[in-house]
């Protein structure tokens, strides 16, 4: 079996069932990195070496009769978590040699939970863009197209994932950096609660690692599937031992309902300071739809709201207070000069980070008066609701964009240019009163991902050959003696296939397991092989209905359902993560 498209759940079963040893694992891992990462650029700092023998550690422990949360399971690091021994960096060159001592918490708890860290993965310079490019590193290039962004800043570790390279990753977020790299290259990231999870040693260097209680940014979990996010983030979760952890430790509460049915959803498409984009728009419409035929209670509008264009400009104020608060004294003086020249009727988002910039303590306490008033609303919203479903930015993923001044650059909308900065809005919505959003609602991809494993003739060039593509959504398959179609057929036919391949997956596993009463590892078996069919023909009562099966209402669990809305555009190689997400807990 191939493993590194494997969840996290289903290697921690392989390996608790003997069926393969960490050492196999990292191996394979590692073999994927070497030979794709050269155009995808993701993995920044490798740690092979150790890596090796953390996994020999691992299947050591294990036959010992030791068990863990991620024991043996390969992962990945964020660049800006110190590791003892690798260079922390943040991107900017003059720290290029920084060394720290000691590994940070999150790293730490890593490591006590069995993981083997394959290394570190890529960020811009200083965390602070929307893409993960620097001039020591380069550039990472998102899986699905090479000439755009994986997002930023923990885009080194979404297109990892997406890319095959560890089960897990760590990354933070302060402005969408763990949500919009997950939304631009199809993987899935939590943002915890503001203050969950420890932070301390995701420190710019060459700062001291102190357990600080940070305003807005938080750590947390990335994996390729919903259910993988909660096993990270049991490990993540905790307050600093050096703090907080002394008196207390947290358990996290189960969800308030388990049937979808039960579920109140609020739904927003439109934000006022910015329009979004017709493929996000779709995405979030997408999964309405699918809530309100699982039998979820969705509405569209609720007095309730806190107030979007207040909540926006309070999030600027907050963000880019922070983000000069070293700037050297000259530049600050300056930036006081053109802040008192605004207009007092000037509300825009540029004037809301200018006035930012220059806030003084008692500004900042006055903002943050405002935004407890927004946290109390948000309680009051929570009352009636459970979650609420809108985008974390307005578009997909973008192409790159090198401009060394960010104040000029244009993000595009449907064919008209904003601000590159004001996309920043979606993000804090949940990032402002510290709320905790899980994966964004996914939008349709437009042919197959770059990330190729398998030699054809298109320009897309492997380092392999073999039968048959491995990517389970192309509906060309075809041998590798007689070559794939040209890259602008393979692409076109994708694009169009790939929409209902993963809901197709779905249906005929489980037609398999309930009609054909096979157990789930067989049905997912009969069911890639059905689809892997050129000649493919419904099998039993697979007719008409099989489409409206997968709606059933006892297809009901949440984690089910987010799982097949997401993959509606599917990772890298695999089509069936959903599939195999429900087949590892045993209910489809």
């Amino acid at each position: 079996m191939e493993w590194n498209f494997q969840t996290a759940e289903k290697l921690a079963a392989a390996l608790r069932a003997g069926e393969v040893i960490s050492a196999e694992l990292t191996d394979e891992a590692i073999a994927g990195i070497e030979r794709d990462d050269k155009t995808i650029n993701a993995i920044c700092v490798p740690d092979f070496d150790r890596a090796r023998a953390a996994a020999r550690g691992a299947d050591q422990a294990r036959a010992r009769g030791e068990d863990r949360p991620l024991l043996g399971i390969p992962v990945t690091v964020k660049e800006s978590y110190n590791i003892a021994g690798l260079p922390t960096t943040w991107g900017m060159p003059p720290q290029a040699n920084f060394m720290p001592a000691e590994d940070a918490v999150q790293v730490s708890r890593l490591k006590a939970a069995g993981a083997v860290v394959l290394g570190k993965t890529n960020v811009p310079v200083g965390l602070q863009d929307i893409q993960s490019f620097n001039e020591i590193y380069g550039t990472t290039n998102n899986p699905w197209d090479h000439g755009r962004t994986s997002g930023g800043s923990s885009g080194g570790s979404a297109a990892a994932l997406a890319s095959g390279f560890g089960a897990l990753s760590i990354g933070s977020d302060l402005a969408g950096s763990l949500r919009t790299p997950a939304h631009f290259c199809g993987i899935y990231a939590h943002k915890p609660t503001l203050g969950l999870a420890a932070t301390r040693g995701m420190v710019a260097p060459p700062a001291p690692p102190l357990p600080v209680d940070l305003d807005l940014a938080v750590v947390g979990p990335m994996a390729r599937t919903a259910r993988d996010l909660t096993l990270l983030l049991d490990v993540m979760a905790g307050p600093d031992p050096l703090t907080h952890g002394v008196a207390y430790d947290v358990t996290l509460p189960p969800a308030r309902h388990e049937r979808l049915g039960d579920f109140r959803v609020l739904v927003l498409e439109e934000h006022p300071l910015i329009p979004t984009g017709s493929a996000v728009r779709a995405g979030v419409n997408r999964v309405a739809d699918a809530l309100v035929d699982g039998g979820a209670r969705v509405e569209r509008h609720s007095p309730l709201l806190p107030d979007l264009t207040e909540a926006a400009a309070l999030y600027t104020q907050l963000l880019f207070s922070g983000s000069v608060a070293r700037f050297p004294v000259e530049a600050y003086e300056q930036l006081r000069t053109r802040a008192a020249g605004l207009s007092a009727d000037d509300q825009s988002l540029d004037a809301a980070r200018l006035r930012g910039m220059v806030f003084s303590h008692r500004d900042w306490i006055e903002a943050n008066s405002r935004r407890e008033l927004h946290r109390h609303g948000w309680r009051q919203l929570f009352a009636e609701f459970d979650a609420v479903v809108c985008p974390i930015t307005p578009t997909p993923a973008f192409p790159h964009d090198h401009n060394p001044n960010p104040l000029e650059r244009r993000i595009d909308i449907d064919g008209v240019e904003y601000p590159y900065f004001d996309q920043l809005v979606w993000a804090g919505v949940a990032t402002m009163p510290g709320l905790p959003p899980p994966p964004p609602p996914p939008y349709r991809r437009a042919g197959p991902p770059r990330v190729c494993r398998w030699e054809c003739s298109s320009s897309v060039r492997c380092s392999r050959t073999a039968p048959r593509c491995a990517w389970p959504n192309c509906s060309n398959r075809r041998s590798a003696a007689s070559g794939h179609r040209s890259r602008a057929e393979h692409g076109g036919r994708i694009g169009r296939a790939q929409d209902g391949a993963s809901v197709l997956m779905m249906a005929v596993f489980h037609h398999y397991l309930t009609v054909e009463g096979q157990g789930p590892a067989d049905a997912l078996r009969a069911a890639q092989l059905w689809m892997l069919d050129p000649d493919r023909e419904n099998p039993g009562s697979l007719t008409g209905e099989l489409l409206r099966e997968i709606r059933r209402p006892g297809l009901e669990r949440l984690p089910v359902w987010a799982a097949f809305i997401h993959q509606g555009h599917p990772g890298p190689g695999r089509a069936a993560a959903a599939t195999r997400s429900a087949s590892a807990k045993g209910a489809v």
